[in-house]
């Protein structure tokens, strides 16, 4: 199956690895000579993506390099799994796509990155250079920016004397207003937004998963109110369940079986030719006295390999494709899909992101995106998201299911900082 680069949105935290794994990917991937014109040889590993154009596009750039033999390998499945195995062999990737994870970072399975945006660093955006970054190192540079938003029905919420909801509090009322018979709300999703939000409410609410210092950053009493008002919107019945497809899909919202959805940016072009003008995108509502709009992003990133045979040569390459090309970015970013180049300088001069919604989103991620923090684990993020789906669907008492998470994310961030 491909993988779409909505995927990255939901990635973080550290992968088991299985010896049945690591023999899996021990395939021959001809690292061991160069090729018949005497260039030095850089495997490049991408994941599977579902865009059509995309790995042609990739292939086509490995192509352009001249101070190297570029072998691009397309990797279908679990990619995450496969990369993260094949790092603790010799016929892994020299360059790969990926985060990368902390466990890599701290494992010395991946070089430093640092110098490669020596003078470029202020030009990628802060939300997703972030998750890059450990004690102070890059470690992967941001390739495309994928993000979330609050679509609306200009038309419906204009015939219900509704204006597009700039607070949680207004997002419920405005729900419970637009549902009718035959339209509900709002859809978060088939499962009532647990799957799909993570720690954006968190972040609207002014909190983060974890702070800037390593500590837990949701331990306070606004955490629970901004997660009771989710629980309101499953409670009143405003939200839209069990449609045809998930929140990715844009479909809901276009054959009007919702007034608002949350989805992707990549939704934006399907929403244009089916809508027109008829609709309009927003952050995730600001909540409390402290609290800002908010706007997921997530990007991956090119690494390089510790087990490179010429990590020189690596990093030259990923700064040729990823800092110096920026065309090849754009190209990226806008031409097989629809998503933000990493660079602000890109996003903001690019013609497809100038105007209307487009341009907004770009101004919205700018302005308020948050990316999961690196040392965020997968243990942490599948408590909180566990605690959200009692929360929200069976209205447990958010108070005593977020300090069980506090308690499993406090465990969790001494034991990676034990590894440091």
């Amino acid at each position: 199956m491909s993988m779409s680069r909505r995927r990255l949105l939901g990635a973080g935290g550290g992968l088991a690895l299985t010896s049945a794994l690591a023999s899996a990917c021990g395939s021959n991937t001809g690292r061991d000579g160069d090729d018949h014109a005497g260039q030095p040889v850089i495997e490049q590993w991408y994941h599977q993506y579902g865009e059509p154009g995309t790995e042609q596009a990739v292939r086509r750039y490995a192509d352009a390099y001249q101070k190297a033999n570029v072998q691009v390998q397309w990797r279908p499945g679990n990619y995450d799994q496969q990369t993260a195995a094949a790092l603790l062999t010799k016929s892994g990737p020299d360059v790969f796509e990926g985060g990368p994870t902390l466990d890599q970072i701290q494992g010395g399975q991946v070089v430093d990155l640092t110098d490669l945006l020596a003078e470029a660093k202020d030009d990628f955006n802060p939300a997703v250079l972030a998750p890059k970054t450990y004690r102070g190192k890059i470690w992967g540079v941001p390739q495309v920016i994928d993000t979330q938003l609050l679509y609306y029905r200009k038309s419906l919420l204009k015939d219900a004397g509704v204006e597009p909801p700039r607070s949680l509090d207004a997002l419920v009322d405005a729900a419970k207003e637009l549902t009718t018979r035959d339209v509900k709300g709002l859809f978060l999703g088939n499962d009532g937004g647990p799957g799909v939000l993570s720690g954006t409410p968190l972040n609207a609410a002014g909190l983060t998963l974890v702070t800037e210092d390593g500590k837990v950053g949701f331990d306070d009493p606004a955490a629970a109110r901004t997660l009771l008002k989710l629980r309101q919107l499953y409670a009143e019945k405003s939200l839209l369940l069990g449609a045809p497809s998930d929140w990715s899909d844009p479909a809901a919202f276009t054959q009007g079986l919702t007034a608002m959805q949350w989805s992707g940016l990549w939704a934006l072009p399907q929403v244009k030719k089916a809508l027109g003008d008829d609709f309009g995108v927003l952050p995730f509502p600001r909540d409390g006295a402290h609290g800002a709009p908010a706007v997921p992003v997530g990007a991956y990133g090119a690494a390089v390999s510790a087990r490179a045979r010429d990590k020189a040569l690596a990093k030259a390459y990923v700064k040729w494709l990823w800092v110096e090309r920026t065309d090849y970015q754009e190209d990226f970013a806008l031409r097989y899909g629809f998503h933000i180049p990493a660079r602000i300088s890109l996003a903001t001069k690019a013609a497809k992101l100038r105007q209307g919604a487009a341009g907004e989103a770009v101004r919205y991620a700018t302005d308020h995106g948050h990316a999961e923090p690196l040392l965020w684990t997968s243990a942490s993020k599948t408590a909180y998201q566990d605690a959200l789906s009692r929360i929200i669907k069976s209205g447990a008492n958010p108070d005593r299911e977020l300090r069980s998470v506090v308690r499993e994310t406090e465990a969790e961030l001494r034991r990676v900082k034990k590894k440091s």
